[in-house]
């Protein structure tokens, strides 16, 4: 985009409003670990535990992440007695990663950042970023 000639910016500021949450967003997804949580909690709601297990993270890890991924409204959770149970809340986010898995597949870099339909399978793990999609 071409330098405008207020005070050198390379975008107007109406537009600029818009860019720190939308940064925000792509950076939350921008991790291997947060996008792994991710694809774990789109087929369903997980505790810290079952997600370490799972992912075979560290406790802080996990937490860590979920915390970025709460803040950017992407997750929640639910108190049940002592234990939290976190799930995604916006379905949109599943759109926006088949968005992401077709222009990953157009440029030559396929990988799968969302479980299958009807995969119900607990190992969680999406291929890392320049594997293949099996």
């Amino acid at each position: 985009m071409a330098i405008n000639d207020v005070a050198g910016r390379c975008v107007r500021i109406d537009i600029a409003v818009g860019v720190p949450p939308a940064a925000a967003l792509f950076h939350s997804l921008a991790d291997e670990t947060r996008l792994r949580i991710v694809a774990r909690l789109a087929r369903g709601e997980a505790r810290v535990v079952d997600l370490t297990a799972e992912l075979g993270l560290a406790q802080s890890t996990v937490s860590k992440h979920l915390a970025c991924l709460r803040d950017c409204g992407l997750v929640a959770y639910r108190a049940e007695g002592r234990q939290s149970f976190y799930s995604l809340t916006r379905p949109e986010l599943m759109d926006l990663l088949a968005s992401a898995e077709q222009l990953l597949a157009a440029t030559g870099h396929a990988v799968t950042l969302r479980p299958a339909p009807g995969h119900n399978d607990c190992d969680g793990v999406a291929p890392a970023a320049g594997e293949a999609a099996t």
